[in-house]
This record gives C-alpha cells, sequence and structure tokens, in this order.
C-alpha cells in the first residue's frame, strides 16, 4: 500500500508547500514506528526511499548465527551468504520485508504518524514564513472575537489582534477585511501564533512606505513616528535627494498620499515635519503648526524650554495636551513649554504636559466665560427697538460687547459709531444700566 509514491509526494509537496526530503522523512518515520509497533521494541530496523521504485522499502538487521533461535532477530550463515556473499558469523545484515510483511504493519499507526509529521512541517513552514514577515502588514479576514482580542484568518494560518493592539475607535464586523503590523510569531502547542498591530508607530511607517514611492526607494526617510491611535500622529522625514521635498512627497498631489494613509487608519490625523539632526531645531518642527520664539537646551537633564507667543500657547500644548506630548515622543526630549510674558515677568514657571493641560484648561474656561458675557450683554440690547443684527455686529466688533463697557463709555462716543444716533446710544446704555442695577452682570 506504500507503492508509488513519488507521484503522491510530488502531490503533497506542490498541495503544502512541504519539502520532498521533508515528506520522506515523515513516511519513513511513520513506518518504522508500525513496524516497531508490529515486531516489538529492541528490533533493529531501519527505512529507505527508492525513488525508482517510487516505494518505502524495510529493512529488518539480523544477526548472523550458526543456530537461529529467534526469526526475528538472527539468520543462519547459509542464508546469510545469499544476501551477502562475504557475510561471516557475528555480522548483522539489513534483511528487506516483504510485500506481505507490509500488508501485516499496522496501517492505522502508520497513517497517523505521516498526518502528524505533515502538521509539523507545515507548521515549521508558517512559523518560519511570518517570522521573516516581521515588521511587515498582512491582510486577512476577521474570523471571530474572543475576549477583546479579534483572530484573523490569514488563509495557512490565524493571527491574533489584541485589544492592546487595536485602535480604539475603531470597530470590525466578522467578515471584514483588517491590515496589520506583524509584531511578532511565537511557538504554541495548537501552532504558531501570528501577532499583529494596528496601533505601533510601525504600523504607520509601513503605510507610508506602500503609498509613497521615494520612501520605497530610499530617496526620502522616515527618520521618527509618534502616534496616539485613531487620534493624531506625526512622522519626521528627510530627503537624500536635494531635488526632493520629503514634506511634498509624503503628501502627494493634492493630498492623495497621506490621505490613503488617512483612510486606512480611520480618520487620524497626521503631521509631516522635515527631520532635523539638531535637536532644538527638531522640537521647533515637532511643534508645528505652533510658532515657537526660541528653544532653550538642557543636555544633562535632556530637557527643552520652549518660549511661545502667548497667542501661540494653546495650539503648541494641543487638544488635551497631544501636540507636545507627540512632539516629546518624536524628539525623545522632555519638552516644557512657557510663553513670552511669563519669561519676562519672573521666574518661569515649568509645564509639563500634564500641567500644561491644565492651564489651557483653565484658559478655555475663561473665555467661556467671557464668551458668555458677551453674549449675555448683546441679548439685553438687543431688546431696544430699532437695533438690527447688523448694528449689534458693528458694536461687538468695535469692542463694546460687555455690560461695562457701554456704561462706562460717552455717549458721544458710542454716536460715533456708524448706524447709531444720539437716541439709540442713549437707549443703549440705558438698558446696560438697568440690567446692571438688577445685579446681573
Amino acid at each position: 500500500m506504500f507503492a508509488n509514491l513519488v507521484q503522491i509526494i510530488e502531490q503533497v509537496e506542490k498541495d503544502k508547500g512541504i519539502d520532498k526530503d521533508v515528506l520522506i522523512e515523515a513516511l519513513e518515520s511513520a513506518l518504522l514506528k508500525a513496524a516497531e509497533k508490529r515486531f516489538g521494541a529492541g528490533k533493529e530496523i531501519e527505512a529507505h526511499y527508492d525513488e525508482e521504485l517510487g516505494e518505502i522499502e524495510l529493512f529488518v538487521f539480523k544477526e548472523v548465527v550458526e543456530v537461529v533461535e529467534d526469526p526475528d532477530l538472527h539468520i543462519t550463515l547459509e542464508d546469510g551468504l545469499e544476501l551477502d556473499p562475504e557475510a561471516q558469523l557475528g555480522d548483522s545484515l539489513g534483511v528487506k520485508l516483504n510485500a506481505n510483511e507490509f500488508g501485516r504493519i499496522d496501517a492505522q499507526t502508520a497513517k497517523q504518524i505521516i498526518i502528524q509529521k505533515i502538521r509539523e512541517a507545515e507548521r515549521d513552514i508558517v512559523f518560519k514564513e511570518y517570522s521573516e514577515k516581521k515588521g511587515e502588514i498582512i491582510t486577512g479576514i476577521v474570523q471571530r472575537f474572543e475576549r477583546g482580542d479579534m483572530v484573523v484568518d490569514l488563509g495557512r494560518t490565524e493571527a491574533l489582534l489584541p485589544k492592546r493592539e487595536q485602535v480604539r475607535r475603531e470597530s470590525y464586523s466578522q467578515g471584514e477585511r483588517v491590515r496589520g503590523m506583524v509584531l511578532e510569531v511565537r511557538e504554541d502547542a495548537k501552532g504558531p501564533q501570528v501577532v499583529i498591530s494596528r496601533t505601533h508607530p510601525g504600523f504607520l511607517i509601513k503605510l507610508f512606505q506602500m503609498e509613497v514611492p521615494e520612501i520605497y526607494e530610499g530617496i526620502v526617510e522616515i527618520k521618527g513616528a509618534a502616534r496616539e491611535p485613531g487620534e493624531r500622529a506625526k512622522i519626521a522625514v528627510l530627503s537624500n535627494n536635494m531635488d526632493v521635498d520629503p514634506v511634498g512627497a509624503c503628501v502627494g498631489v493634492k493630498g492623495s498620499r497621506v490621505q490613503a494613509v488617512v483612510q486606512e487608519l480611520k480618520g487620524e490625523k497626521i503631521d509631516i515635519i522635515h527631520w532635523a539632526d539638531e535637536s532644538a531645531v527638531l522640537a521647533k518642527n515637532a511643534l508645528s503648526p505652533a510658532q515657537i520664539t526660541k528653544v532653550v537646551v538642557d543636555e544633562e537633564e535632556h530637557s527643552m524650554e520652549v518660549i511661545v507667543p502667548d497667542d501661540q500657547l494653546s495650539l503648541a500644548i494641543g487638544k488635551k495636551g497631544q501636540n507636545v506630548r507627540l512632539a516629546a515622543k518624536l524628539t525623545g526630549w522632555k519638552i516644557d513649554i512657557h510663553t513670552e510674558t511669563e519669561q519676562v515677568d519672573g521666574p518661569t514657571e515649568t509645564l509639563s504636559p500634564d500641567e500644561a493641560l491644565v492651564r489651557e484648561v483653565q484658559a478655555a474656561a475663561a473665555k467661556v466665560e467671557e464668551d458668555s458675557r458677551r453674549l449675555e450683554t448683546l441679548s439685553v440690547i438687543a431688546t431696544i427697538d430699532a437695533l438690527d443684527e447688523e448694528l449689534l455686529t458693528t458694536l461687538a466688533a468695535a469692542g463694546y460687547d460687555t455690560i461695562g463697557s457701554i456704561i462706562e463709555v460717552l455717549p458721544s462716543v458710542l454716536t460715533s459709531i456708524e448706524g447709531l444716533d444720539q437716541e439709540r446710544a442713549e437707549a443703549i446704555q440705558v438698558a446696560a444700566r438697568d440690567f446692571a442695577g438688577g445685579g446681573q452682570e
């Protein structure tokens, strides 16, 4: 039943991608195990694949003796000379099992061993294949979810997209295509475990390599990347060709290249900046789009003091401190941000990203309160007859958008505003005083 194996081996090699030598070894091992079961332990048995015959041949080694006590272990000198004319007493000769004895071998045992060997070979192939793809992007189909982890079908094996490597704001359904970067390949009892990630900065870098030919060709280099997955990212790029603008190459015509990456990342915002070997310049670029006045570098503490105009503080810090955090990750430096006013008025207060965030929230709250007062004022004076919306806008633009500013100004100043006569100006101030007198300011 093991004859004519040439075609079978070739077919399995083609379908499974398993090397022929591995298959032959599996077959030989299977027959040896089955033969040991048939003849019992302690027998010296060898298996050899004869490619010309397309058969696995089994040989039982027997000692040449004068008197045979165990036919499975001994052979007479007379019979031995037929196998080897130079045989002598005490020699060990390989006796080929005939076809009938093949039939007595436990075929089920051999089959199970062959299947096991083929599976082991397949696992080795998969492990090697995906180990070589570490850091590369692969695509699969969402198969199922296990305690928040996503199991992805890759065809020959499965990949795991752990919850920690998923972007929080992204969601996938069973059967949907998903891409990820191969993070690691683990040995597992069930087979190789391929772990992929969508949050790793390397995933962002590989996406740009796929979209930007200049990066793939080495003309443009991505020198660093930092991400807050699903929210915002920054990459620093450098051109090895003076005629190629690295930022422009990554952005593409009408933003086509960067938008392709943004689309894959489900809307994650991406800042592309110029790389600089000088740390201070790199930090200045990394804090873009904020305008930077000065950068003071402390090499010993590996930190930077960044001075920005007062009106650039919120922009430099970013939403929830995001801009400065990403800049710190990208540069590898601790970054403290101060305003020009803080620097002039006294000892400069150091703002960590968290402290800067508190300052930003406080500033935003103050602005909301100020805007609320202005809206309150405008709602009061809007009740005055014959005061249209256009005149209200003109009044606010002139700086008279709080109760106090209207009460304190002289009527003659108000009348200088186009569209406001003496009667209207007096009516506006009366309304403002009445409102303030009611304790509503």
